[in-house]
């Protein structure tokens, strides 16, 4: 599954050069990841209070390939893969609108699905699974796990 999400650069996510200071970057995937989430049906507040779960993010990293300043429209292309019954990755590119749809960044963060009490892994539950897809290992597709 792939979502996008579009969204305007706001004067709050530049730095003193006029420029998309680089820790917004990742902050704008993580927007989108929730417009994802969203889309799928999955309300937020009440799924990580009702399920005993949290998925923080265990690795992130973010290539910037060009600058992004105050008023360009980007669209923000997210792609999950399940890499084991509580991980998955969500690879990020961020394509400007207002530079004739030229990559500006790419950005990939995994997460690890975790019980709230316990900090042990535990699987995805069944709406993340279905949205994250099958476990993907080194290319191969080992069927559905939860």
């Amino acid at each position: 599954m792939s979502f996008s999400h579009r969204r305007r650069i706001h004067f709050a996510d530049t730095d003193a050069a006029g420029v998309v200071f680089f820790a917004r970057y990742l902050a704008i995937c993580h927007e989108a990841y929730e417009e994802a989430l969203r889309a799928e049906g999955i309300d937020l507040n009440r799924f990580f209070g009702e399920e005993g779960i949290i998925i923080p993010i265990a690795s992130a990293r973010c290539d910037y390939l060009r600058p992004l300043h105050c008023g360009d429209e980007v669209e923000v292309r997210l792609s999950p893969t399940r890499s084991a019954p509580a991980e998955f990755t969500l690879d990020h590119e961020m394509v400007s609108l207002s530079n004739a749809g030229k990559t500006v960044a790419r950005a990939r963060t995994t997460h690890v699905c975790i019980d709230s009490a316990t900090r042990r892994r535990k699987p995805l539950p069944e709406k993340f699974a279905a949205w994250t897809g099958e476990v993907v290992v080194a290319g191969t597709e080992t069927g559905p796990q939860t």
